[in-house]
């Protein structure tokens, strides 16, 4: 089974004036030598659990601006990466694509003993002819937008935590360099980034810092005004094939069959929930089979607690627990095979079920259907059962009630997703991703 993360390269760039949008290519990267498929799905199950937390702390009010996304594991679980320049000469870096986060950031000479290695020499802001600190009072500001102490102008400083890790520094706008071959290479200037002399030790995942691709202003896909983007995930079993990210006001699924679209729930004021993607999910079934969820259980509350969001950055889908044991009973009427305790151990999984050897196939299962407003999106058994080694698991993992509810990255594998940011919509069609 292929590892969950994706390295992204650049292999197209044409957000010049008039121009349609940028292809972007998602490679998806191989676990670490030794790693099982097991210990894959455990290192994912944590990282998400660091996700949740760190949307826990992101929601009290301590000061501190907090846009959880997952760091990479000892075992060598890449994540999602996108290779860009900065600056005037541009200075290539990888960096980690979240759509659960806004900031744009890098490393920057001079950096403290706290920063992490990284593989990219560091942007130096002194070297460049295009840096700038981002102007006093900017309504790009998240001193202004946090009101976080210790900022001061013109410095615009911040402190920005992740699901297990920060980073620190300045604000500043820069010329970004869009583009694999010079052949092909858009320079799109002031953009507003972070500037990052410290950050906590670990391991980024082999790249130079992040880009955000969430709602707020300071994402990449407001900055650009691209309006609208999407990906298609090939299956995580495919280990050859390759995943696309499409950024610009031409990405379409026009002539694509079974298109459905939903409109976004409006985000709570509050940073960092005002930059997750919320969907009104109204019900779920198993085939013909309509489970007996209370609506309530997907709604977003007054205080901004509850509700669901599509997140590219968590692996399994998690729902609240009164949720999870409807499916998780619907399934357990449907599956006449033994359960597995040793497979629930090696994966994390709550459910799991031992087939009659490594190699046997799974019985049939019908789809799952997740009722979104106006819209109905179908998941094949494999986008919700996971197989392993002989034990044959339910993906999905339950959580406290009125915690949020996220749809994952592995019930979007092959599925064509736009997101209109423009037009507050969602719109999703099932398809071959590798040929896409």
């Amino acid at each position: 089974m292929a590892p969950l993360a994706v390295l992204i390269s650049l292999v197209c760039a044409t957000l010049a004036a008039g121009a349609a949008g940028v292809r972007v290519e998602l490679t998806r990267m191989h676990s670490g030598p030794g790693v099982t498929a097991s210990q894959f799905v455990r290192e994912a199950l944590r990282r998400d659990m660091l996700r949740h937390n760190a949307r826990r702390l992101a929601a009290s009010d301590d000061g501190t601006v907090s846009a959880p996304t997952r760091m990479n594991s000892p075992s060598g679980i890449e994540e999602y990466l996108m290779t860009l320049a900065i600056g005037t000469p541009p200075v290539h870096y990888p960096a980690i694509v979240d759509t659960g986060s806004d900031l744009i950031w890098t490393q920057c000479a001079p950096c403290s003993d706290q920063c992490f290695k990284q593989p990219s020499p560091l942007y130096n802001p002194a070297s460049s002819t295009t840096f700038g600190l981002l102007p006093c009072g900017s309504p790009l500001s998240m001193c202004e937008e946090a009101a976080a102490p210790g900022c001061s102008c013109p410095y615009n400083s911040y402190n920005q935590t992740y699901g297990k890790g920060w980073t620190a520094g300045v604000q500043g706008t820069e010329t970004f360099t869009f583009g694999s071959t010079p052949a092909d290479q858009t320079r799109v200037p002031n953009i507003t980034f972070g500037c990052s002399n410290a950050s906590s030790s670990g391991d980024w995942n082999g790249s130079s810092g992040l880009v955000g691709l969430g709602r707020g202003a300071v994402s990449l896909v407001s900055q650009l005004g691209a309006g609208r983007f999407s990906y298609c995930l090939t299956p995580f079993q495919d280990t050859n094939s390759t995943s696309t990210l499409l950024l610009g006001p031409s990405v379409s699924l026009d002539g694509i069959t079974g298109v459905g679209s939903t409109p976004f729930v409006a985000s709570p004021a509050t940073a960092p929930m005002n930059t997750y993607y919320y969907l009104n999910l109204t019900g779920i079934s198993l085939g013909t089979m309509a489970l007996s969820i209370p609506p309530k259980a997907f709604s977003l509350k007054a205080d901004g607690t509850g509700g669901l969001i599509i997140d590219s950055g968590t692996t399994i889908t998690s729902l609240g627990n009164a949720a999870y044991q409807k499916i998780r009973a619907a399934v357990v009427s449907l599956v006449t095979l033994p359960t597995s305790a040793d497979g629930s151990a090696a994966t994390g999984f709550d459910l799991c079920y031992a087939l009659p050897s490594p190699t046997s196939a799974p019985p049939a299962m019908p789809s799952m259907t997740l009722h979104f407003d106006g819209a109905d999106m179908v998941l094949p058994s494999d986008s919700y059962m996971m197989q392993d080694s002989g034990v044959w698991c339910l993906a999905m993992q339950n959580q406290t009630d009125g915690e949020v509810n996220i749809l994952g990255n592995y019930q979007q594998q092959n599925m064509h997703i736009l997101y209109d940011v423009r037009h507050e919509t969602l719109s999703f069609a099932p398809a071959e991703c590798s040929t896409l």
